[in-house]
């Protein structure tokens, strides 16, 4: 009898672990969007994940607060902490391209920090990283890794979503194109004032 419910147990492992496998999201294709720890999820999943237990992790949206402010603010972040600031008295030229410089967040894991120890978690807490397509949650999370954060999870397909290939349009994917829940309210406490 022992043997038939050891047996039904790991059956039951199995199938489990290859539902987990079949369910998760694949890794990116783009080279900017991968992340050493691959703990790759869709907004969606990023939904789910904080509807079903905001306190077991952090939901952290790293665009700048013009972004929030003017494209909107996905529901359920507890922060704001840009990973960069955009600087519009400077232009940057790279490869033909124009655009306004930046500058890193030079507080961005102390401010990342303190929200962790707010919800009681620490550096082996969850950390649930969202920008507007992927790129800029990714760089964070591969940052994370190298400071030792374990659970860094990054949004792959952002708030905005990729573009599409024929019209260059944010359509693809991401959270608005979802239909997930957002809004244009100002909420001064998701935002961090100090650079």
């Amino acid at each position: 009898m022992k043997k038939r419910v050891t047996s039904l147990l790991l059956a039951l492992g199995l199938v489990a672990s290859l539902a987990t496998a079949v369910s998760a999201t694949e890794a990116p294709t783009k080279k900017k969007k991968i992340t050493p720890q691959a703990l790759y999820i869709t907004a969606k999943e990023a939904y789910e994940m904080v509807k079903t237990d905001p306190t077991k992790l952090v939901f952290i949206d790293v665009r700048t607060p013009d972004e929030l402010y003017f494209v909107g603010v996905p529901e359920g972040i507890d922060k704001n902490i840009p990973l960069a600031y955009v600087n519009y008295t400077k232009i940057k030229e790279k490869k033909g391209k124009a655009k306004f410089a930046s500058s890193m967040n030079k507080n961005f894991v102390v401010q990342l920090d303190a929200v962790l120890k707010a919800k009681g978690l620490t550096k082996e807490g969850k950390i649930v990283l969202i920008c507007r397509s992927g790129g800029r949650s990714a760089t964070a999370a591969r940052k994370l890794d190298k400071l030792g954060y374990k659970k860094v999870y990054t949004v792959v397909d952002g708030f905005e979503g990729d573009k599409s290939k024929d019209k260059k349009l944010r359509t693809v994917n991401g959270w608005k194109n979802a239909g997930l829940p957002y809004s244009y309210t100002f909420n001064k406490d998701l935002y961090i004032l100090e650079r």
